[in-house]
Formats: structure tokens, sequence, C-alpha cells
């Protein structure tokens, strides 16, 4: 193998069939793992976003993702409890997160209008600006993706548009 050949895989992506992948489905198993580090390498490893957002913000990624999330639907508000399952964090810790939020003018919190038990959250005018910001941050292709040729973008757009519309799981 070429040192290219390891530099495009990834360091993740095992050259070999991993023990336990014999078999009948190992080979396809085992291109699947590659596909997955390849992905997994080109976003989190050669790409990484999350550091450029949140230096060009000022905040914690954490913090961007969740205004990203309030500002999605801003017509509806997000309840705190909902928000805090949708981002896998206790409750008192995106109480935190919100507060910061909220302190920067970026989001607005007010109690439910019909469970007075229950806080609701949306996202200000600043918040929406702030979350688009983020979200071309994000968005913005990686120069090795633009430097594709036509065929070979098309090809990968019908792929990953199509693992994107399976479902997830759990």
């Amino acid at each position: 193998m070429t040192s290219a050949t390891t530099a495009r895989r990834g360091a993740d992506s095992p050259a070999e069939p991993l023990p336990g992948q014999g078999g009948e489905h190992g080979a396809e198993r085992t291109a699947a793992e590659r596909v997955w580090g390849n992905l997994r390498a080109l976003v989190l490893e050669h790409n990484e976003r999350r550091k450029e957002v949140a230096e060009a913000l000022g905040m914690s990624f954490f913090r961007i993702k969740a205004l990203r999330r309030i500002a999605k639907h801003p017509e509806q508000p997000y309840r705190m409890s909902e928000l805090a399952a949708e981002l896998a964090c206790d409750r008192p810790y995106l109480t935190l997160v919100v507060d910061d939020l909220e302190e920067r003018g970026l989001v607005r919190r007010t109690q439910h209008p019909e469970d007075r038990r229950a806080k609701i959250v949306s996202a200000t005018p600043a918040g929406l600006a702030t979350a688009a910001r983020a979200n071309a941050i994000l968005g913005t292709p990686p120069p090795a993706l633009l430097a594709l040729p036509p065929d070979d973008l098309a090809a990968l757009d019908r792929i990953t548009a199509g693992l994107a519309a399976v479902p997830r799981e759990g």
C-alpha cells in the first residue's frame, strides 16, 4: 500500500478485514468500514469546522449547536425539556447554556402558554442571524470536495443523498 493510499484512507480505516469479519458479508463490511472511516476523516479530521465556528462566534460549539437547533424552527419555540433530550444533555447543563445564550441576546426564554411548569426558548433576530452565520461556516464545502470532477461529484451526491434519506437508528 502506498503512502498516498494510506493518507486517502485515513488512519482509522482498516487495511485488512478486522478479526471476525470473514464469511459471506466480510468484504462488504470491510468496504463499508473503509468508506465510513474515510467519511469520518474527511469531515472530522481534515475539515474540522467546529473550532472555526466556535472562534468566529466566540462561544463553545455546544452553545452553537443549541442555538442552531433553536433557530431551525423559529415559528415553534422549544420546551427546555425537549431541547435537552434532542441535544442529549441534562437539563441543568442546558439551563446554563440557555442562560448564556440569553445573556448574549440570542434567545429568549418564557413560560409555556399552556403549561405554567414548563419553559420555552426561541431565537431572537440576533440569534437567527448568528445561527445563519454558523450554518454558513459549517456548510462551506472543503477544497477537496470542490476539486472533484463533475461526474464524481454527481455520483457522490447521489450516494450521500440516498444514505441521508435512510431513517436514523434508535
